[in-house]
């Protein structure tokens, strides 16, 4: 049982390493368990509410005031002001007094009376596509509300039953799937939960690896690696993370949504077995892009930038189907693109494993390739003289 010894000494130093450097304490601890909470607490309150907005009413009349008086009563927008032109409410939203504008031509009330299609424009600041979409939403749903009782109102005579059949031809729900109110923390958070699993790991793990190959070009030898073989360094050193992150990823996907009710309608047993190759793929992956980590320093210069691409080419938050094939193909490379859709699936929409069989057999495909390359990097790094 040597080979058993020598891998528990490699993870005995290795932890103490881990735990003792505050470089990579920064990486494995810190980081995992207050960004999470900041990026929970910025966007807790879900949904847009109340978007200072401004409008423009040429019309003048009893309805164009009904309308604005409705759009104002929704909880997604406040009417701020009522500008003479369009000058006065494009200087308020140049100056961010404002965000959107709703604009009511000369000829509203009139159009209506005649039989005339009329129209309201919408104007926004897109430096926010939430205040777009909170505004729009609002002044879709009062229109429609107008809409059919101005229907109703052209059928004198007219039954309930007969009224309603007229105002909805064809009735319809709108029923939002696990997303029930359309919340942007519920959106984003899952996704961002997992990819700081890995680029924290590969951050710290690559700080690590540039201070060993610091080491070796002095020809420093560590003492817990002399007379042990590369496979055994290889499981001693894999199995310190998967015994840190084992524990931060317990806070990241169980508690961390708990603590700001957040969607997590997973089962126990489907999420353990998606998050062990989950955690594996991340750990030899970050063990072979740290071959390139020369130094302490490097490294996080070089990956750290590569957050916010990730999360963009996972597809989570631009459909995939429209991702450009040779960005699809590149974000295979990476475990967070399968670990972020099998996540969100699963703790968001309570997907078994049957579900995510796609992107667990990735997982695992990419558990074992990075696990080969792995062991390629540990054997070039340090030498045949160090396992002797």
């Amino acid at each position: 049982m040597k080979w058993l010894r020598n891998i528990i000494e490699v993870w005995a130093y290795e932890m103490r390493c881990a735990l003792f450097d505050e470089g990579v304490v920064v990486f494995f601890v810190i980081v995992p368990l207050l960004y999470p909470l900041l990026y929970a607490y910025l966007y807790n309150n879900e949904v847009v509410r109340e978007v200072p907005t401004v409008v423009v009413d040429n019309s003048h009349s009893q309805m164009s005031r009904e309308f604005v008086r409705r759009v104002d009563a929704t909880g997604d927008v406040e009417i701020v002001s009522h500008c003479a032109d369009m000058q006065e409410a494009q200087q308020m939203i140049h100056q961010r007094d404002a965000y959107c504008l709703i604009y009511i031509p000369k000829d509203f009330e009139k159009d209506i009376a005649e039989m005339r299609q009329t129209t309201v424009e919408l104007y926004s600041d897109m430096s926010g596509l939430l205040y777009y979409k909170a505004v729009l939403s609002s002044c879709t749903e009062v229109s429609l509300d107008m809409n059919k009782e101005i229907k109703a109102s052209r059928i004198p005579g007219a039954t309930e039953q007969q009224i309603s059949a007229f105002q909805y031809p064809i009735e319809y729900k709108y029923v939002p799937m696990f997303n029930t109110q359309s919340g942007f923390a519920s959106f984003i958070i899952p996704a961002v939960l997992m990819l700081i699993i890995q680029q924290t790991m590969v951050l710290g793990v690559g700080m690590m690896a540039g201070e060993e190959r610091e080491k070796v070009r002095k020809h420093i030898a560590e003492p817990h690696i002399i007379g042990k073989r590369p496979i055994e360094v290889l499981f001693g050193k894999s199995t310190t993370i998967f015994t840190i992150y084992s524990i931060i990823a317990v806070y990241l996907v169980c508690i961390v949504p708990m603590i700001f009710d957040l969607i997590h309608i997973w089962r126990w047993h489907t999420l353990l077995a998606f998050m062990v190759p989950y955690l594996l793929s991340c750990i030899f992956f970050s063990i072979t892009v740290s071959s390139v980590a020369h130094d302490r320093e490097s490294f996080i210069v070089m990956f750290v930038f590569m957050s916010v691409p990730l999360l963009f080419a996972s597809g989570i938050s631009w459909p995939a189907s429209n991702i450009p094939i040779f960005w699809k193909g590149f974000s295979w490379l990476f475990p967070s693109t399968f670990g972020i859709n099998g996540f969100v699936r699963i703790s968001s929409m309570g997907a078994t494993l049957a579900d995510v069989q796609y992107e667990l057999n990735a997982l695992w495909i990419q558990t074992f390739a990075f696990f080969v390359m792995s062991y390629i990097v540990y054997k070039r790094t340090y030498g045949k003289q160090l396992w002797a």
